[in-house]
């Protein structure tokens, strides 16, 4: 296992030969996996307990019902994750810009944790590590059935699109890549479970062993650029800003722009969603993470030069690597960013990973909790979103 990173709340971040990143508080025993899938279960099972017992002078929310707002109570410590992706631009302009610290105000404390997949973020988020976390769809899915639709709910949109499958040059159409490897940021995360839907469509079958008539497999981002680059895959369909990379510095093509397969081509590909317990026992804090985020998304789309520029100053801290204004230049225009969730497309992503046999049969019922939201909205004199 390789150190990534220490984080701001005392975590160290690892990255596995899977490409998957680990949380470990400093100081403390590394874990191996089996251990740290046990401690996530026990978090999984105390955040359930927690959330089932809550004391009655508390506020409470019904499932995807929305929270009664009340004034900040005192230092309450807010642990927010997010990816350094262009598609989580919102959060990154939002931390380095100072728009989410502002917007929080003296008594909520901001800590902050990257991740470079949903299922990293989702196992932290399980064993206590954050509070929130800017995710894509499959993840959230999974998190949501995992506990039983307890655990979490999804209280915002942030970015629709900017996600595509690469290849080499000569790999003309769907029919060049049989027998071809191609590679995910993570088995279950969002894009893997894209991916596996369309080569599904295209009549070939994969397994969740890298086998079956086009091999999958998971790989760090970063490792994939090198992989693509050497020749040891074929493809891979990424987020932004690896879409752009992978075509500008790794030489690929874009076989298939994932927005070509959604209506509107708007699909989720970024989230915030929040622990039940922390949004239940913290209801005022977390109205003010969506004023936070409503205003970095505002700036966002109203000063998109300056965005690129704190993105990628954000990116370069988390990566030790900013990346080219070429690169950026190419992949924002892919990327819209918004607080609508655009929840059919979560819907649909859950019956393909249902599908692919990386989620069990399960309601989505109450995945959404979208009152607060809607209530920032509305006092900007904004449209609010649905749930529906």
């Amino acid at each position: 296992m390789v150190l990534k990173s220490t984080n701001s709340i005392g975590l160290i971040e690892t990255v596995d030969m899977e490409g998957a990143t680990h949380v470990q508080q400093l100081g403390a025993r590394p874990h191996t996996g089996r251990i740290y899938r046990t401690l996530a279960v026990v978090g999984l099972a105390t955040m359930l307990l927690a959330t089932a017992c809550g004391s009655d002078d508390k506020p409470t929310t019904a499932a995807g019902g929305g929270s009664p707002t009340t004034a900040v109570e005192e230092n309450v410590t807010l642990r927010l994750g997010y990816f350094p992706n262009l598609t989580h631009a919102t959060a990154i302009v939002g931390v380095e810009s100072g728009i989410f610290a502002d917007t929080l105000g003296a008594n909520i404390k901001l800590e902050t944790s990257t991740f470079n997949a949903g299922p990293a973020a989702v196992e932290a988020l399980f064993n206590g590590a954050l509070d929130a976390t800017y995710i894509g769809p499959n993840p959230a899915i999974n998190a949501f059935s995992q506990s039983q639709g307890q655990a979490i709910r999804i209280i915002s949109g942030a970015t629709s699109g900017g996600a595509a499958l690469v290849v080499k040059p000569e790999i003309a159409d769907a029919a060049g890549l049989a027998g071809k490897k191609l590679a995910t940021p993570q088995r279950g995360n969002t894009q893997d479970v894209a991916l596996r839907a369309w080569l599904s469509s295209q009549g070939f079958e994969t397994d969740l062993e890298g086998g079956g008539d086009v091999s999958i497999v998971p790989q760090e981002n970063a490792q994939t650029l090198e992989t693509f680059r050497s020749g040891a895959i074929d493809g891979a369909w990424v987020p932004e800003p690896w879409v752009s990379r992978l075509v500008n510095e790794g030489g690929g093509k874009v076989l298939v722009d994932e927005a070509s397969l959604w209506p509107g081509g708007q699909f989720v590909t970024t989230h915030l969603i929040v622990r039940t317990a922390f949004l239940k026992d913290h209801p005022a804090a977390v109205k003010k993470l969506l004023e936070a985020q409503v205003a970095a998304n505002d700036f966002v789309n109203a000063n998109p030069d300056q965005a690129k520029t704190l993105a990628n100053q954000g990116i370069g801290k988390i990566t030790q690597k900013p990346l080219s204004a070429a690169t950026i230049d190419s992949a924002w225009p892919k990327l819209t960013f918004t607080n609508d969730p655009v929840a059919s497309s979560l819907l649909l992503s859950a019956k393909h990973a249902t599908a692919q046999g990386l989620l069990k049969e399960t309601s989505l019922d109450g995945i959404y909790d979208l009152k607060l939201l809607n209530e920032v909205l509305a006092a900007k004199g904004s449209p609010v979103v649905s749930a529906a």
